[in-house]
């Protein structure tokens, strides 16, 4: 059996500790000491019916100043015009530059060899030069048409005019007894035929006229057309050699060399170094306060540069929006790279001359509709009301003055008292 300890245990006289206290105290002192000892449990029940430590709690001073809130982050370095270029046709891809090279407005980057698309365009151009034939021959048919409409219409003018004169004369020789009722008659007739003659090849001349303007209209538009798809695919062939669309640096290569790439395949990607912006993610709870215009600082080289929120995402993703900040022209940091990171401080609003302490949990407890305030040793709970808030102050509007000690980290562990002591 195992044993225990008793053995060596041995009991302390009472009488004995009280004579040596004796000894070591007067008699007054005693009675000192255990008076304090009673005024201490006593202001301890009257602070609360708890007793926390001071060392796990934190406590801030309300104090009087100005409030700015600002926002924070970590951007990104992004250019404001980096396109990537695009193959126009397939083909295969000769490359003239690598990534990096710094290159200059209309300078060659990469050429493609596509065989079906010149064919494409040799075989248009040659419909082309039919098209163009055959409005060519159509304008020389109309004006070839209005001769003949012409000289059918002068000839039945001149016909109508014989006409006339031989109807005048038949005439006065009727009056003189030498021509019958019947030839009279049948000039007149002849007049006649030679009038509805000459109104029909009029008519008939304006018709043809017509018809011909219309056909060598017809065939102009075709021809036109076809010389638009020419256009088309002259464009498209030029486009086969591509070309830096302004002066900065080459990005990022997608093809290596002498690949045979598809159509709309992306080639390479082309920066602009005269212009960047810096890319941020904000809460969303920042994010209604943001808007285009707002001055914030971006940290380069440990040198604040002056810029504005240029732009704000509309689409929250996973709790943050994405907003876009633009250097103030003429402060650009030097010597930028793509993706680089930088420190970035929005400023969102200045409130001047206001109370505010420090922020902390108590903000969220309880819906921040109350905080516990210090007095001495002890702590109550008190209704407060607090206004806009900044990373590391809030505004308090009231329940709460200047000088004012409040529990702002470790006031969970006060539970739903109303007043607690502090050890």
């Amino acid at each position: 059996m195992i044993r225990d300890t008793s053995a060596q245990d041995r009991p302390l006289s009472h009488t004995g500790r009280a004579a040596a206290l004796r000894r070591w105290l007067p008699a007054g002192a005693g009675a000192l000491v255990l008076l304090a000892l009673g005024g201490w449990v006593v202001s301890g029940w009257s602070a609360g019916s708890r007793s926390y430590d001071a060392s796990r709690i934190r406590i801030a001073e309300v104090k009087r100043g100005d409030l700015v809130r600002d926002l924070s982050a970590d951007g990104k370095v992004i250019t404001a015009n980096s396109p990537v270029l695009y193959a126009v046709a397939g083909g295969t891809v000769s490359l003239k530059v690598v990534a990096g090279d710094v290159v200059e407005k209309g300078q060659v980057l990469a050429v493609i060899d596509s065989p079906e698309l010149r064919s494409r365009l040799a075989q248009e151009e040659s419909t082309l030069a039919g098209m163009e034939a055959e409005a060519s021959r159509a304008q020389l048919d109309a004006r070839i048409a209005s001769l003949n409409a012409s000289k059918a219409r002068d000839q039945a003018q001149i016909d109508h005019v014989a006409a006339q004169r031989d109807l005048e004369r038949y005439e006065r020789a009727h009056a003189g007894g030498a021509v019958s009722n019947n030839e009279l008659a049948r000039a007149q007739d002849e007049l006649e035929k030679a009038r509805i003659g000459l109104d029909a090849a009029r008519s008939d001349a304006r018709l043809q006229e017509q018809a011909a303007a219309l056909d060598a209209r017809n065939k102009r538009l075709l021809a036109d057309r076809q010389k638009a798809v020419v256009a088309e695919l002259q464009r498209q062939v030029e486009l086969l050699t591509v070309r830096a669309p302004f002066d900065g640096q080459v990005g990022q290569v997608q093809v290596a060399q002498g690949t045979n790439v598809a159509i709309n395949a992306p080639i390479l990607s082309v920066v602009d170094l005269s212009e960047f912006e810096v890319e941020i993610r904000v809460p969303e709870s920042f994010a209604r306060d943001l808007g285009i215009g707002v001055p914030a600082q971006v940290t380069s080289q440990g040198k604040p540069w002056p810029a504005k929120v240029s732009a704000v995402s509309p689409e929250v993703v996973n709790g943050e929006v994405t907003a876009r900040l633009r250097f103030d022209e003429g402060q650009q940091p030097p010597g930028l790279r793509q993706n680089q990171r930088l420190s970035v401080r929005i400023v969102l609003d200045t409130r001047e001359d206001v109370l505010m302490v420090e922020r902390g949990p108590f903000l969220e407890q309880g819906g921040g509709g109350y905080a516990w305030v210090v007095n001495g040793r002890s702590a109550e709970r008190r209704p407060v009301q607090t206004g806009v808030s900044s990373l590391g102050y809030v505004e308090i509007v009231s329940g709460a003055r200047e000088g004012d000690r409040i529990v702002v980290s470790g006031a969970d562990q006060f539970g739903d008292a109303e007043k607690v002591a502090i050890r």
